[in-house]
């Protein structure tokens, strides 16, 4: 079978697969991109609801999750989310910026992928999709085997992504790469994942709450589900979670809960105490927590332990809803394994791992896509 030749290999057609070909290619290299699914950027066009949160205007070293925090400092740094910004408005893509920092597309995620794809097509990038990866080998060059031919490089990258959504095509491939070739893999576990777990028929109602595990803490949107907990704050508190950890939420984050309770107690004391605390939260929620009675009723000391129960709320997950329902991977490739300027495996020269792959895990709201432009970049800054 013929041999097809090449200056960089790059393994998954996602975010910092597309990035670090794109640079690779800028630089005169002779690039080859190789997707197994039928089509690149599958989980860029479901994003931020098909709008892509394609990175935060506040990213930061500190959201960052990883067993070596300082890592990712150098990408970050090379490639910003200004950096990407400039290059979302040299396309003239519509955005805007949500809560938090967060930007997304005005029109559609398909965007940025054909963003991406308009930047490889002008450095010639060659950009095949439904190719199966069958081994890859290396001697002196890297050879990649797939059902459609083998191809040479003198560079791999390894950029399929980690463990999430396994029905938009996610697999354990770069990790399993990874390990044959000698690198370490830290724990995998879903991220950014809602948590399941017994608690009341609330299924819909939401509110704004803090919530807490050990020091980490996150104001945001919760929502209650048939299974569980979801929304925002759920999500990003996921990351920090292990099993029979309890999570404390702070149902009513910045009001002082005891003294409104006594004061509408001096001022209406005859209204239903699940009333009163309905003017806060969710009334479905205000009834499932309020005992019976009118405000009234309740000496000062109860109101006291109603409030200091709602500022602290207890829930002990059984679980998560798992990879399926998982927003990224935390873990992956050990970073003690890799250059943090480059993404080279240290024992392994030519071979690179990029984005989700590597033990360094965002917080929600596109900063998982900034770890994957940035990483893309000093990737292809080096092959």
């Amino acid at each position: 079978m013929r041999r097809f030749l090449f200056d960089v290999i790059v393994v998954g057609g996602g975010a910092a697969g597309l990035m670090c070909a794109m640079r690779a290619g800028q630089r005169g290299r002779r690039v080859l991109v190789l997707e197994h699914a039928e089509k690149v950027g599958k989980k860029i066009l479901i994003s931020g609801g098909g709008r892509c949160n394609f990175t935060n205007r506040d990213c930061m070293p500190g959201a960052f999750l990883s067993a070596n925090p300082h890592f990712c400092k150098s990408a970050l740094a090379r490639y910003t989310q200004h950096d990407f910004i400039a290059l979302v408005e040299k396309h003239r893509i519509a955005w805007h910026e949500k809560t938090l920092g967060q930007l997304f597309c005005d029109g559609s995620a398909r965007q940025i992928v054909a963003m991406l794809l308009s930047e490889c097509a002008a450095v010639k990038v060659d950009v095949r999709v439904a190719h199966r990866i069958a081994a890859i080998e290396r001697s002196d060059r890297f050879s990649v085997h797939t059902d459609k031919g083998d191809f040479e490089a003198s560079s791999v990258v390894l950029a399929t992504g980690g463990l999430s959504i396994p029905k938009m095509g996610a697999t354990g491939f770069t990790h399993e790469t990874a390990r044959r070739f000698g690198l370490a893999i830290t724990e995998t576990r879903p991220a950014l994942v809602p948590f399941t777990g017994a608690i009341p028929d609330l299924s819909g109602v939401s509110l704004d709450v803090l919530a807490r595990c050990g020091r980490a803490s996150f104001r945001e949107a919760m929502l209650f589900t048939h299974r569980g907990l979801s929304g925002p704050a759920i999500l990003q508190i996921s990351s920090y979670w292990r099993d029979g950890q309890e999570i404390g939420i702070d149902l009513l984050p910045g009001i002082d809960v005891a003294a409104l309770l006594k004061d509408r107690k001096r001022a209406r004391s005859k209204a239903e105490l699940h009333t009163i605390l309905a003017e806060l939260m969710p009334q479905r929620l205000a009834r499932h927590l309020a005992p019976s009675g009118a405000i009234g009723e309740r000496r000062d000391k109860e109101l006291e332990a109603l409030a200091a129960s709602l500022k602290d709320w207890r829930f002990v997950p059984t679980g998560t809803e798992g990879y399926a329902k998982a927003e990224v991977t935390l873990g992956g490739v050990d970073t003690a394994g890799l250059s943090s300027r480059t993404l080279e495996a240290r024992n392994v020269p030519g071979l690179f791992v990029i984005g989700e792959a590597v033990d360094v895990t965002g917080w929600l709201g596109g900063y998982n896509f900034q770890w994957a432009w940035s990483s893309g970049w000093a990737a292809g800054e080096a092959v």
